[in-house]
């Protein structure tokens, strides 16, 4: 029999959701970032500490992204936009689903690409036309996964990576966002 690897712990996340059902409170996290103007519209923003299994946590280092807008739009192109941190966002929280999915099915795969495209008309941004939304108005992704398994198990296993993806519910269903000034 061939081990199946791609680098997915599925017994400890198995282990993890058991143990949550039993103590729901500890499976309410706060994810954390701040951000810190630099200049112009450019700023930085880090992460390192969270809340979670009922105490403060902290990833092993801090990690900073940094987010401008591009030389077209006047300013210096420090670091990709903030919407394209939607994107990344996407993209990387599918992929990871992939991969466990993959895992838990037995499934082994040799590599995992996606391409992830937002529309955007940014005369909503500018001002110049009030009818037009801010943000995205679509997004597509497209997956180019080889793995040992059917056209129909790597469907599955995008789907089932869809269906639990924290960040595309976040972006297709609506959120609760309060902003407020300290």
């Amino acid at each position: 029999m061939t081990t199946i690897s791609n680098g997915v712990n599925v017994q400890a996340l198995l282990d993890a959701r058991e143990a949550l059902k039993g103590a729901p409170e500890a499976a309410e996290f706060t994810w954390k970032a701040t951000s810190k103007w630099q200049n112009g519209v450019h700023s930085t923003v880090s992460i390192q500490g969270f809340h979670g299994l009922g105490q403060e946590q902290s990833h092993k280092e801090e990690s900073v992204f940094a987010a401008d807008h591009p030389e077209v739009f006047a300013a210096e192109d420090n670091g990709i936009t903030p919407i394209e941190y939607l994107l990344v966002g996407l993209a990387s929280c599918l992929t990871a689903g992939v991969a466990s999915v993959a895992q838990n099915r037995g499934i082994q795969l040799r590599s995992v690409e996606s391409t992830v495209e937002g529309k955007h008309d940014i005369r909503g941004i500018l001002g110049a036309d009030s009818d037009v939304r801010n943000g995205f108005n679509d997004i597509k992704v497209t997956f180019h996964i080889d793995a040992d398994a059917t056209k129909q198990e790597i469907e599955a296993l995008v789907a089932q990576s869809q269906k639990r993806s924290a960040v595309f519910d976040a972006l297709t269903n609506p959120t609760d966002v309060t902003v407020a000034v300290a």
